[in-house]
């Protein structure tokens, strides 16, 4: 009988056992007893460490124990804070926060002076640190999803910063800091609030990719005709009725674009005057030199 009864009592403990949560990777990596460092991938140029879509609410301790991190990936978590000790990890130069659930980040993020590419779009973030402009080596920077409308003026110091996405936020429209990021050959602000364009835009004098689609923009500026290097630029779902007439400029613009990702003027679901929509149907070459001749007629 007792025999009987621990019998059952064993199968009843190996069901359960059975039937028990699996451990996310990282944390069955320790409890089975090993090091942390053992998780950290060695390549040629970096050693790094993914947790990606690990299910964390919070970042595991053993995380900061680690400064020999380089490229670090958190993305695809439920994370909804980053703590301080980020600043341990002081040789980082890739940190992808993307889709978690972060409301702010830490002031500790401007010690990461090694930093050159950070995402933490699909977030919840509605202000951006002043202290992230001390990360100066800083190349890459992707805020896009959150729902932030304005960036800190101290931004100007990240000379080194040459593409910025800031898509799908709040912004009215753009900060003045942004101006000042001479060596910008990417910017996105698509889906956001804008009204207009400032003439302050012909000093990205290296734009090469320009997408503000998706706004309220009415008129763009006689300035961004200036912007010689662009290669695309999508104004497509805007409120624009007409074009500046120094648009012909443009002359690495390839084409009138329809494909999102094809390089060239993006211009459709705009309330154009006429003859513009019947203009663009020939094509870019018809719509410059329409253009030229516009104006050498004014």
């Amino acid at each position: 009988m007792g025999t009987e009864h621990s019998k059952n009592k064993k199968r009843r403990s190996m069901v359960f056992l059975r039937k028990g949560p699996t451990l996310p990777a990282w944390e069955n990596a320790l409890l089975s007893g090993k090091e942390p460092k053992s998780l950290l991938k060695r390549g040629l140029h970096y050693v790094s460490l993914s947790l990606i879509m690990k299910g964390m609410t919070s970042t595991p301790e053993f995380l900061w124990g680690l400064p020999e991190v380089q490229k670090l990936n958190l993305s695809r978590n439920q994370l909804l804070v980053i703590p301080p000790s980020l600043g341990k990890l002081d040789r980082l130069v890739v940190l992808n926060l993307g889709g978690n659930s972060l409301k702010c980040l830490p002031k500790e993020i401007g010690l990461l002076r090694n930093l050159k590419v950070l995402f933490v779009n699909m977030n919840c973030l509605t202000e951006v640190p002043a202290e992230l402009s001390l990360c100066r080596k800083l190349e890459v920077l992707s805020l896009s999803h959150n729902c932030i409308s304005q960036l800190p003026l101290s931004f100007t110091d990240l000379t080194s910063l040459r593409k910025l996405n800031l898509s799908n936020n709040h912004f009215m429209q753009i900060p003045l800091c942004v101006f000042a990021l001479r060596s910008l050959d990417f910017l996105h602000l698509g889906s956001n609030r804008l009204e207009n364009i400032a003439e302050s835009i012909q000093y990205l004098v290296n734009l090469q990719i320009f997408i503000v689609e998706n706004n309220n923009i009415r008129t763009l500026p006689r300035s961004l005709s200036f912007i010689t290097t662009l290669e695309l630029l999508n104004v497509d779902y805007n409120a624009i009725q007409t074009l500046p007439d120094d648009l012909y400029l443009l002359h690495r613009l390839p084409r009138i674009a329809w494909n999102p990702m094809d390089k060239g003027l993006h211009i459709a679901h705009n309330p154009l005057s006429r003859p513009l929509p019947e203009v663009i149907e020939g094509g870019l070459d018809v719509l410059f030199n329409y253009l030229r001749g516009k104006k050498e007629h004014n």
